[in-house]
């Protein structure tokens, strides 16, 4: 079992400190992010004291969940894991697993009524006590989990290579880790993650993003998507004193367990197109921030990219032409368009 200090300290901080998201000292635990109509249907069928116990920096739960299994790392009282539980529907499945005993007390006791307000019979959702870094020790099993989803949790871990590589063993092949968490411009000085506020703060510990991309590539995936990005305002004077001279930013990514994805985008002369079939997206899907699918239109893309959508839960939404029997070069990449948060919306584009 992992009992670091630097654990203990967050337990502590999100057991018994925070009484609600209104006592964060700044606004990294605090989204801003506009939500599609379709969520925040759901999320006024969710108690609210689910909602104002929630703290996260993103929205990360991702399209085409029906009937898949879920596992939402720091769920804390649940807010996530039930918004999952309306879209895996009762024949899917949605994990929560928090260290956090008084959280998950919360999410617990709320279950049969939250079943009851979505109108399935039987629950769907189960929350575990345990750590990010040790699913094994939780019961999560070896290629059990279809996407992993986790929102401002992992920038907490003393151990991110660890949480890395065990996400990945617990994702299927062809399985989505779909994430939002705060990263930096640059490495956190050591004196600063001593500090237990920045630290509970979720800006203490964040990812340098190259040290992210090394992390990942290290688990087995080369190549990552960012979904949204934008930049924290700390919103508090003495935070800005003591680390003001990093650029910490809410980053939304995606990224597949998928043996085929290379380092770099590759030309194949490959061309996908979006059938329109995914719920909640039917005119456009937004793969990430340079890829906007627009029904029926075709879409030359790179070798990643075509993997992404043809060997993932998205193959029956595509079809895509061509193989990887021919390579043509590098893809010809242009940088990525900022975009609107909003799955529904997007700036189409080529591979980065």
């Amino acid at each position: 079992m992992i009992t670091t200090t630097k654990l203990e300290d967050v337990k502590e901080y999100y057991g018994r400190v925070l009484n609600g998201s209104k006592d964060l000292q700044t606004s990294a635990c605090c989204t801003t992010e506009s939500l599609p109509s379709w969520k925040k249907e759901i999320l006024k069928e969710i108690d609210d004291e689910i909602i104002s116990r929630f703290y996260g920096c993103g929205s990360p739960i991702p399209l085409d969940l029906e009937g898949k299994t879920v596992l939402d790392l720091g769920c804390g009282t649940g807010r996530d894991v039930f918004l999952a539980s309306k879209l895996v529907g009762p024949e899917g499945h949605v994990v929560g697993l928090d260290m956090t005993d008084e959280q998950l007390d919360i999410g617990r006791k709320h279950i049969r009524r939250q079943m009851e307000r979505f109108g399935f019979d039987k629950p769907n959702v189960s929350f575990r006590t345990g750590y990010i870094e040790d699913l094994a020790t939780a019961g999560i099993e070896d290629e059990s989990v279809d996407v992993v989803i986790s929102n401002c949790v992992i920038n907490l871990s003393p151990d991110k290579r660890r949480v890395f590589s065990e996400i990945f063993r617990v994702l299927k092949p062809g399985g989505e880790l779909y994430f939002s968490d705060v990263f930096t411009d640059r490495r956190v000085p050591e004196y600063l993650k001593e500090d237990p506020v920045l630290y509970g703060e979720c800006l203490a510990g964040a990812l340098y993003t190259e040290d992210f991309r090394r992390l990942l590539r290290d688990a087995g995936c080369p190549d990552y998507r960012v979904m949204s990005r934008s930049a924290i305002d700390l919103e508090n004077e003495e935070i800005e004193r003591k680390a003001g001279m990093i650029n910490f930013s809410s980053i939304t990514i995606r990224a597949f367990k998928l043996e085929s994805l290379e380092d770099l985008c590759e030309d194949y002369g490959q061309v996908a197109v979006y059938k329109g079939t995914i719920p909640h997206a039917p005119h456009r899907f937004v793969l990430d921030d340079h890829h906007t699918f627009e029904t029926g239109k075709p879409m030359l893309v790179c070798g990643n990219t075509a993997a992404m959508v043809e060997e993932s839960r998205f193959a029956d939404h595509f079809q895509v032409t061509g193989d990887r029997s021919v390579h043509y070069g590098l893809f010809d990449c242009d940088p990525a368009a900022a975009v609107s948060n909003s799955e529904t919306e997007g700036s189409a584009g080529a591979c980065c």
